[in-house]
């Protein structure tokens, strides 16, 4: 099995799991901006969310002989399999927490869909990856032994804490704007709420672009410019989840939702490792490794994805269409775009969890410094706050920076954890 136990180790894996969690919730936007259903996205998603487990807990799992206290991935799930009825081994306790734990984040994944649509892609990655710091990593420290510096910690989680105040009124500045944009547009004449023409398209697929010519797509597509109130209007009727007419408290409202769930996975894994709630009735049965946890943790976020969505396929929420597993089945309409999003999450969370059992659980939550990777694709290809108040800009400059010192100051906070 590989075992990661050097701190530069650790903080690679973070940066890798920084990039990956940030990029997958811009592919998911992207779909869902283009049109595509979000229940097709989601079980698209859900299939190489739980390959990429398998693939991590395969490939470096097994790699090498087993250690004391730590078997390989396959040993290791025979004896929660089948050791388990002759009372030899009993892991089911660490099991089922991380598997609470794939549901937990499973369930923010899938509330986030909407949120992103609701409130902003930028928005949302801030308040939700401040929430799972600021309560996420205070259960860590205490869950890891206090191994991280609190003395510079707390500072960390406090700065997040100011994020989270400065996100929603980030998200609130915004929405005026696009709201005086929309009463301007109005006054000009343009219709806000009849077929403004089912040929529009925002950021429409490059294939479609170039067959288009320079036909009436072409051209509208042309004159949306991003930050503009026809952008706007163009982006609502094409996407799949409308927005128009939401009460602005009902986008805030599922953030903070998604970013309570996403506060409990993480400590979830830590607890499913290291046992801290000493759950093991045998003192000598190993506790589970990183990969195993890991592996139970997707499979039960697979589950209540899957079936999650086959629900929502014929009873949507949020005024989204409805569908059948049929028509999903024959959507093939972005779906590598979805099944690619799926093994970012995947790979993201799995090495997340690595460093966490290298460095600190808590140090390991500086990956959510996601935003600022989110935030860098919402500006250059959602056109996110173009065309914004000077306000609006001064707010989102204080929360980034208010960002990055937070996750500066987390980073600095990591320990080493005994193996």
């Amino acid at each position: 099995m590989l075992a990661v136990e050097d701190r530069g180790g650790a903080i690679a894996l973070m940066l890798a799991s920084l990039f990956f969690l940030g990029t997958w919730p811009a592919i998911i936007t992207l779909l869902e901006r283009r049109g595509r259903l979000p229940q097709h996205t989601y079980l698209d998603y859900s299939v190489t969310n739980l390959l990429a487990a398998v693939v991590i807990a395969i490939a470096l799992g097994q790699a090498g002989e087993s250690k004391p206290g730590m078997p390989n991935f396959f040993t290791q799930l025979t004896e929660v399999s089948v050791l388990q009825l002759l009372q030899i081994h009993d892991n089911w306790p660490s099991v089922l927490i991380a598997m609470a734990g794939g549901l937990a984040l499973s369930l923010g994944n899938l509330v986030s869909q909407y949120a992103w649509a609701f409130a902003g892609l930028s928005v949302t990655n801030i308040i939700c990856s401040s929430m799972t710091v600021v309560l996420g990593t205070t259960l860590n420290y205490f869950l890891d032994g206090r191994i991280n510096r609190a003395e510079v910690l707390f500072p960390g989680v406090a700065c997040f804490l100011v994020a989270v105040f400065l996100g929603s009124a980030v998200h609130s500045s915004n929405a005026k704007d696009d709201s005086e944009k929309l009463k301007m547009a109005e006054s000009r004449g343009v219709e806000l709420s009849g077929n403004l023409g089912n040929r529009a398209a925002v950021l429409s697929d490059p294939e479609k672009l170039k067959n288009c010519g320079d036909g009436d797509d072409g051209s509208t597509i042309r004159q949306a410019k991003p930050g503009t109130a026809e952008f706007i209007i163009q982006l609502e009727k094409i996407r799949s989840i409308k927005v128009f007419g939401a009460h602005k408290l009902l986008g805030l409202g599922l953030v903070f939702f998604a970013g309570a769930c996403f506060s409990l996975f993480a400590p979830a894994i830590n607890l499913a490792t290291n046992d801290q709630w000493h759950a093991l009735k045998n003192k000598s049965t190993p506790h589970l490794v990183v990969y195993t946890a890991f592996f139970y943790f997707s499979i039960s976020a697979f589950v209540l994805g899957i079936g999650l969505n086959v629900w929502f396929l014929y009873w949507p929420m949020a005024g989204v269409p409805a569908s059948t597993f049929g028509a999903y089945v024959r959507n093939w309409n972005g779906r590598h775009w979805a099944l690619l999003a799926g093994l970012l999450c995947g790979f993201g969370n799995g090495f997340q969890f690595m460093a966490g059992q290298a460095a600190g659980y808590a140090a390991a939550d500086a990956v959510q410094a996601l935003p600022l990777v989110s935030t860098f694709w919402g500006v250059i290809f959602f056109g996110e706050y173009r065309k914004s108040s000077r306000r609006t800009y001064l707010l989102l400059a204080a929360m980034l920076s208010m960002f990055v010192i937070a996750v500066a100051v987390l980073m600095a906070s990591s320990g080493h954890r005994k193996t």
